[in-house]
């Protein structure tokens, strides 16, 4: 009950912060994943003409939206039952409603259960939508990709333009958007806007053309991996329609660079080189990172493969298509962690050749990746998993330099203490090995 009293106060400071501000655009990025990227990429471009605020973390539920559009700070975890410290954001709101010389606000907004993309579509009216993707997401609660469309779609109806991504959204759910206010973007040269790459390296970053609906510019965009350039693309899309000059959009586009735990280049020990991509992991996901991975030029490739979460009766055929695309071609080792993984994902790379380790902790995965990475050899290693319950930036700080720890997500302190068990399970196991 409590939470709901504070949802629903929020939510009407948003509304009075827009009364208040008729002349502050509201960009609203949906979709089943790459939004944090996105945001961030239409952040860097929009922010070379306009004052722009946003949430650089990715809070995206009910109570931390209105808190990111306005810019006042979510409480900690151990604070959010604590009615001073809310009072407290209510005033900081209200200072903001008052205060706020913001004209861009970005958000993204997220969803796990149905008909949360629909609450937030009864009091915002944002004037772009972007919708990055329809794929399996939380199937768990969904069930069918249709109700995934469903439920990103929701925004439409109260959006004044929308912009949708060719390249991860099926023509079927294309044909549902209303062609008056949509415009498409991706790589796929039939969208709107689009990006012919010309040179591409997943490592450097890829060069090529930006074509507009009325005219083309050449740009180079440091992100890792394809599927990620999508987030650039929609960002000069975003940047066209707001009237940004190409230069301009091209300048941001070149500042762009990885969020953490999303296609991150991380340095590892013996010189290795990590593809950090730990925040979270979904089928269409990490096919997509092990297709990088295989274009980056190595003499030993590891890829370590976590749980992907929520994913309901899709679980093992999404897992499974994960483990059909493993190829012992560009790999030498599979590391497997979680039981999805080691049940699914494991037998289909012992089918394809490929050497495997099952493991259970990340901390478990890390130790074994350390033990297999050849320090005579160039060697690459993608992580890529869930969060929740596998936490694979743990295995990462094994294999990394201790440098690169900042870049790691979830290195709070509340995050830290909810993954303590992982070290206790871990030194639990030494113990029973020694006693053996």
């Amino acid at each position: 009950m409590f939470k709901f009293f504070v949802q629903h106060r929020l939510e009407g400071y948003v509304k009075r912060y827009f009364k208040h501000h008729p002349e502050v655009k509201l960009i609203a990025v949906v979709g089943a994943a790459g939004k944090t990227t996105t945001k961030m990429a239409i952040a860097e471009v929009l922010s070379r003409k306009f004052k722009v605020q946003i949430e650089p973390r990715n809070y995206n539920e009910q109570t931390a939206v209105p808190l990111g559009i306005l810019g006042v700070e979510y409480p900690a975890p151990e604070d959010l039952r604590k009615l001073s410290v809310w009072r407290e954001v209510f005033r900081a709101c209200r200072e903001q409603i008052k205060n706020s010389d913001a004209q861009i606000v970005i958000q993204e907004l997220g969803t796990d259960h149905v008909g949360e993309i629909p609450h937030f579509a009864k009091y915002l009216s944002p004037d772009i939508t972007v919708i990055t993707s329809i794929v399996p997401e939380h199937m768990e609660f969904f069930g069918t990709l249709a109700a995934v469309a469903d439920e990103e779609f929701a925004m439409n109806p109260v959006s004044q333009m929308v912009l949708a991504n060719v390249d991860d959204i099926a023509e079927e759910f294309l044909a549902k958007l209303d062609p008056a206010k949509t415009g498409l973007y991706g790589l796929n040269p039939s969208a709107d806007v689009h990006f012919d790459v010309k040179v591409g390296n997943p490592l450097d970053g890829y060069s090529g053309q930006f074509v507009f609906k009325n005219s083309k510019v050449e740009a180079k965009i440091g992100l890792v991996g394809e599927h990620n350039l999508r987030a650039a693309v929609a960002a000069g899309a975003v940047g066209e329609l707001l009237g940004l000059a190409p230069t301009e959009i091209v300048a941001g586009l070149s500042e762009i660079r990885p969020v953490k735990g999303r296609m991150n280049i991380l340095k590892g020990i013996h010189n290795s080189i990590i593809i950090d991509d730990t925040y979270n992991s979904s089928p269409s996901a990490a096919v997509a990172a092990l297709k990088t991975l295989y274009e980056i030029p190595a003499e030993q490739r590891i890829a370590v493969l976590g749980n992907m979460n929520e994913l309901g009766d899709y679980a093992e055929q999404g897992h499974k298509a994960v483990g059909e695309i493993l190829d012992g071609e560009y790999l030498e080792w599979v590391v497997t962690l979680g039981d999805l993984a080691n049940k699914y994902i494991a037998p289909l790379a012992r089918a394809a050749g490929l050497d495997v380790k099952e493991t259970q902790t990340p901390i478990e995965a890390g130790a074994f990746v350390n033990k297999v990475n050849d320090p005579e050899r160039r060697t690459v290693i993608l992580f890529k998993g869930s969060q929740n319950g596998v936490f694979l930036e743990e295995a990462v700080k094994v294999i990394a330099e201790e440098s690169e720890y900042p870049k790691l997500v979830r290195q709070e302190k509340d995050w830290i203490a909810k993954k303590q068990y992982l070290y206790e399970q871990d030194l639990t196991a030494a113990a029973e090995t020694d006693d053996d």
